[in-house]
């Protein structure tokens, strides 16, 4: 296995200005190496480090320890679910509030079964302490609550009337998806679609 000095002859050096470029460089290294891991425990600073082709030091002028490193990981990988869901959402008749829900939970879903250990990583200890009441809603998983319960409250502007609050319409949906992602985690299945469960789901929600 190469050493790190190898390492960094062999990656193409940025060039003056391009710091963000290697911070995101970084990220895709650590997100890479979390999807061959069985969980954000086996991350480490030089195990990402030569992931990517640099030295450990490099990493730390962008993170200042793990933490900050998994922190940012964190941050990243939701700026891809909030933009898939987002992308989702808009490819929808704007006028069509029930499809444009549905598109948003698939992309949800989506995001779940392609990086399972990213998802672990962006809501499984934060879901858990919701769920038991520990802790309020916060980080990504309130962006997400936010976001389904906005747009069961467009649901219900545009006519369509719900069997329950807004708010535990969102719980409903979030925690199926949750369920589903925790019950499949680390089964391999080659080709498997929920939309049916997520549509019937979403489905008994509206009266």
């Amino acid at each position: 296995m190469p050493d790190d000095e190898t390492m960094i002859e062999q990656r193409v050096r940025n060039r003056w200005g391009e710091g963000d470029r290697l911070r995101v460089e970084i990220l895709e290294g650590a997100g890479r190496l979390l999807s061959e891991l069985e969980g954000e425990d086996g991350l480490t600073i030089r195990g990402v480090a030569r992931a990517v082709g640099i030295a450990p030091a490099s990493i730390y002028q962008h993170f200042d320890d793990r933490a900050a490193l998994i922190e940012g990981l964190i941050e990243y990988e939701f700026s891809l679910l909030d933009k898939a869901m987002s992308a989702a959402e808009e490819s929808q008749d704007p006028d069509d509030a029930v499809g444009r829900l549905r598109a948003m939970v698939h992309a949800h879903r989506e995001f779940a079964d392609l990086k399972p250990g990213h998802y672990r990583l962006l809501f499984g200890s934060a879901a858990r302490r919701a769920i038991s009441g520990e802790r309020p809603v916060s980080g990504p998983l309130f962006v997400v609550f936010t976001r389904l319960i906005e747009a069961f409250d467009r649901c219900e502007e545009a006519g369509h009337a719900l069997r329950v609050p807004s708010r535990r319409a969102a719980s409903l949906v979030f925690v199926g998806v949750y369920g589903r992602a925790a019950l499949l985690d680390g089964v391999r299945i080659e080709k498997l679609s929920d939309d049916d469960f997520l549509d019937d789901l979403v489905s008994l929600i509206f009266a």
